[in-house]
């Protein structure tokens, strides 16, 4: 049992790939295992996942495995020399080519791109490093004006920001991945430069309800339909890299704290991503700001935080996550860090549902409860009690394994593969066993929910506060 609530995501690279070196950052607090379909070999790949798997059956707790697609990318063709040098207010001309010998000219092979560029677009080259604008266009001419100096490399991403491309999410790559990934039998795909709620929608054919999708919002475009994209998505990232370079900076923090209140709103997990300790991909320790940063997104409420390079391609994996570890849990120590709940609008509807688990979360506060047991067959009732964030952690009984490893991204929930309940003594006498196998302790208050008839899908209507070992009494 971890001691605290919001998730850990690693990425899985060169650095942590290693069955050995899995066991060593779980151990030290990771729950979701990233593996990035950008880098790395299906074949790789397969053996992360049988490694990942097996710690699963050795601790007896499901965990969960998500596949990050690399989406359409958009980067620059080779260049004589592996590079340009671009100079300041020195002028350009784009072409659509793989690779050019001439100087002067920037390759871009992306038909899709050229043709939406107009006159005042910025482009912005590795990352946001490099800045030009286009400065004229006459038909396929399109000639472009240096805003910074600096080498321009080959195969470096470009970023149009405000302008909407119009191409899929998924790439040829990308299907062929969604494929291998499926077949390994991961939880969660995500789904890489959402720009519309139909990528969702396109993405979800494909996946036919094998796995559940992460829309990873970081274009202006999914910012502006997020409502209709969390809607479709079964769980959102905040993927601040790209974000941060089609965004202003200071819109980032203000998009991060709408997108986490939306998607708490909407009862899905959302996950806040990238540079969170970036530092340790060197270093030992992070910097102050990374370890507030990290602090304030556990504050606003995410389900998970996620490490990037720092565990793929770092010197430190496990030192990354453990120290991650104690940044959520010393902020989850704050008495404010629970304070945070959802605005509801006044016109929402409530269910029965809905009613048991707001009431769980006001029982769990005033009474100090250890543990909320949630018997589950599908899932709800542990997702919407992890939405309203009562002040315990919450077990999540269910027969489903599939059920289980997707709850395990969801804020504060230990899922558990369990056998159906027939009785209420049953669902008494099991949720006192699974509270004590996770560190619960004679006298210590429980909160259990299920929906009578038992075995029925989506009926939470029953709440019981109990004492764990009171059978024994």
């Amino acid at each position: 049992m971890r001691k605290r609530l919001c998730k850990i995501v690693a990425t899985i690279g060169p650095a942590s790939s290693s069955p050995s070196m899995l066991r060593l950052i779980h151990n030290a607090g990771v729950d979701i295992f990233r593996l990035n379909m950008s880098h790395g070999q299906h074949e790789k790949l397969s053996l992360i996942a049988e490694s990942i798997r097996r710690i699963e059956r050795e601790i007896a707790t499901p965990l969960a495995i998500f596949a990050d697609l690399q989406g359409p990318k958009i980067r620059t063709g080779a260049f004589p020399g592996g590079g340009l040098e671009l100079k300041f207010g020195e002028t350009y001309r784009l072409t659509l080519a793989k690779e050019t010998s001439e100087t002067g000219v920037i390759p871009i092979p992306h038909a899709e791109l050229l043709d939406v560029l107009e006159v005042g677009d910025i482009l912005k080259l590795d990352d946001g490093k490099l800045q030009v604008t286009v400065s004229a266009r006459d038909g396929d001419d399109i000639s472009v004006t240096a805003n910074t100096p600096g080498e321009l490399k080959d195969r470096k991403g470009i970023n149009v920001p405000g302008r909407a491309l119009p191409i899929s999410a998924l790439t040829e790559k990308d299907r062929e991945d969604l494929e291998f990934a499926l077949d390994l039998g991961v939880d969660y795909i995500a789904l890489s430069f959402v720009q519309k709620p139909e990528d969702i929608d396109e993405a979800k054919e494909l996946i036919r309800g094998r796995a559940g999708i992460i829309a990873k919002i970081e274009k202006p475009s999914a910012v502006d339909d997020l409502g209709a994209i969390i809607d479709r998505a079964d769980a959102v990232m905040v993927a601040r890299g790209d974000l941060g370079v089609e965004c202003a900076p200071e819109d980032v923090p203000l998009i991060q704290r709408r997108i986490i209140r939306d998607c708490r709103r909407a009862g899905k997990p959302v996950i806040v991503a990238t540079h969170m300790l970036e530092s340790m991909v060197e270093s030992i320790a992070p910097t102050r700001a990374e370890a507030s940063d990290v602090s304030t997104a556990v504050y606003q409420g995410a389900d998970a935080v996620m490490l990037s390079a720092e565990t793929a391609v770092g010197r430190h994996p496990p030192t990354a996550v453990a120290i991650m570890d104690r940044i959520i849990a010393a902020t989850e120590r704050d008495d404010e860090s629970g304070s945070y709940k959802i605005h509801r609008h006044e016109e929402e509807d409530y269910t029965t549902a809905d009613a048991i688990t707001l009431s769980a979360r006001r029982i769990a506060e005033v009474l100090h409860c250890r543990f909320a047991v949630a018997y589950t067959k599908t899932g709800s009732t542990a997702r919407r009690l992890s939405r309203d964030r009562p002040h315990c952690p919450v077990i999540a009984a269910t027969p489903d394994e599939r059920v289980a490893r997707n709850l395990a991204l969801h804020w504060g929930v230990l899922p558990v593969v369990t056998e159906d309940i027939s009785h209420f003594h049953e669902m008494i006498e099991k949720a006192d066993y699974l509270a004590k196998t996770n560190g619960g302790e004679n006298g210590e208050r429980i909160i259990i929910l299920a929906g009578y008839p038992f075995g029925r899908r989506g009926k939470t209507n029953t709440l019981k506060i109990s004492r764990i070992g009171a059978l024994e009494s």
